[in-house]
């Protein structure tokens, strides 16, 4: 009775999670037809919706607006003033003799002040800032690279784990038709009851390999989901093919990949743009050696009225009768700063050795990255091709132990080591596949290759 119940409880969790590996590996029509994310449109999602992208564009429409600050530093500044003044009080006309005065006077202005020379400042400030625009785009490029590369690691993390699901699936309905068959040879007298209970044993245990499996393949969505910033409940993605590792995919050098990275890869422009900025910055404290020149212009005009006598012109008449204008030329020579100028350049010689040696630490970064992947996309290999001929061999030593099993040659306690053996054998053949894929993906990535092909 208690062998039949087991086997009832079996029936209903191979049920149960047939179905939700069947809703996981990507159709399904519960309330409508579900949505399931392919590679390509995953990247586009999180490139489009991706806080840190839509930071940076935010940050290039206020390098734009700087440049627009900067252009105007060459054009003239033009001034208004306006002023109205009002004093009332006694005014002595004759000794001892006040009257009550009301003294209004208005005073306009215009002035216009245009800088001439300021040693290349507000040209260097102009260039500066187109700079500064092109390094925030190329900054935004890598995080855009960055994204697609994380989006395409986790996207394959999924299949990863999909895959181990439909593994330590089929494991368990094979433990389920062992059970089956350990049963009928037991009620047939060809073997010990006690091999019963090994047979549940090992049910059980793909059980929990089933929940591990099932339970690691959720996680895998619920990051990626959280990477493209969408509800995690129904989500689902689409398989894709996967070409097998074969020696085809292989660099077979990394020094072409290398040279293209360090002539087009974003971290050395960035770099190599970090360089000019840091070489604009020491002309801008330059300029402080130089004198300054300054063009001004002024227009002044006034109008003047009391309550005690009605003598006065009209305002406009006013306003035309006493109009200034004014001329003049703002020379200022600098001669010592306290110092100042010349810590500002030395400063900025500083900043330049420091963004060569960036460079320089850049190109030994991508150096590094490159080789190992390199190396690792071999080893990658290499062990998928040990892994593929393990497999071979440990299903053939499976089926030739399940074939002794049946004939009583052998124990259940044999068999479930064998069988041990050729999970171990798939699950490494799983994991040197898509370490390799993954490896290949990266060198594409310096390479400039489309990630979702």
């Amino acid at each position: 009775m208690k062998t039949m119940m087991n086997k009832n409880d079996i029936k209903s969790s191979i049920k149960y999670y047939s179905i939700t590996i069947s809703l996981l590996c990507s159709v399904s029509v519960t309330f409508g037809q579900q949505k399931t994310w392919s590679l390509q449109e995953c990247v586009n999602h999180a490139l489009e919706h991706n806080i840190s992208v839509q930071q940076g564009v935010n940050t290039i429409l206020i390098n734009e607006q700087d440049i627009i600050a900067s252009r105007g530093q060459f054009l003239p500044s033009l001034s208004a003033s306006a002023a109205h003044n009002i004093t009332i009080g006694g005014l002595e006309i004759d000794p001892g003799v006040f009257v009550d005065q009301t003294f209004n006077q208005s005073r306009v202005g215009i002035s216009v002040s245009q800088n001439i020379f300021n040693g290349f400042r507000t040209l260097n400030l102009y260039k500066q800032s187109q700079l500064t625009k092109e390094t925030n785009a190329l900054e935004l490029d890598r995080i855009k690279d960055d994204i697609s590369l994380n989006v395409v690691n986790a996207y394959l993390n999924v299949l990863f784990n999909r895959e181990n699901l439909e593994t330590a699936l089929a494991q368990f309905e094979f433990s389920e038709k062992q059970l089956k068959q350990v049963t009928n040879l037991v009620d047939a007298g060809v073997q010990p009851r006690a091999n019963i209970y090994d047979a549940e044993a090992t049910l059980s245990r793909d059980e929990q390999s089933v929940t591990i499996a099932e339970n690691n393949l959720n996680l895998a969505l619920l990051n990626l989901s959280q990477l493209l910033q969408v509800p995690y409940e129904g989500f689902a993605v689409e398989g894709i093919d996967l070409n097998e590792p074969s020696e085809a995919l292989l660099y077979k050098d990394f020094k072409p990949i290398l040279n293209y990275a360090l002539e087009n890869r974003v971290e050395i422009k960035v770099a190599e743009k970090g360089i000019e900025n840091a070489e604009l910055n020491t002309e801008i404290s330059k300029s402080g050696y130089f004198p300054t020149l300054n063009f001004t212009y002024g227009y002044s005009s006034r109008a003047s009225y009391t309550n005690l006598t009605d003598l006065e012109a009209s305002f406009f008449d006013q306003i035309n009768d006493n109009k200034g204008h004014s001329f003049g030329l703002n020379l200022n020579i600098p001669i010592f700063s306290r110092f100042q100028n010349k810590t500002a350049v030395a400063k900025s010689k500083i900043q330049e050795d420091n963004s060569r040696l960036n460079l320089a630490q850049q190109k030994l970064n991508i150096e590094s990255n490159i080789q190992r992947t390199f190396t690792d996309a071999q080893a990658a290999f290499r062990a998928f091709e040990a892994a593929k001929k393990s497999l071979e061999a440990q299903e053939l030593a499976f089926n030739n132990s399940k074939e002794r099993f049946n004939l009583g040659a052998m124990t259940a306690f044999e068999l479930e080591q064998a069988r041990v053996a050729l999970i171990n054998a798939q699950s490494s053949l799983i994991n040197a596949k898509y370490d390799f894929v993954f490896k290949t993906k990266v060198l594409d990535f310096y390479m400039g290759k489309s990630l979702t092909n």
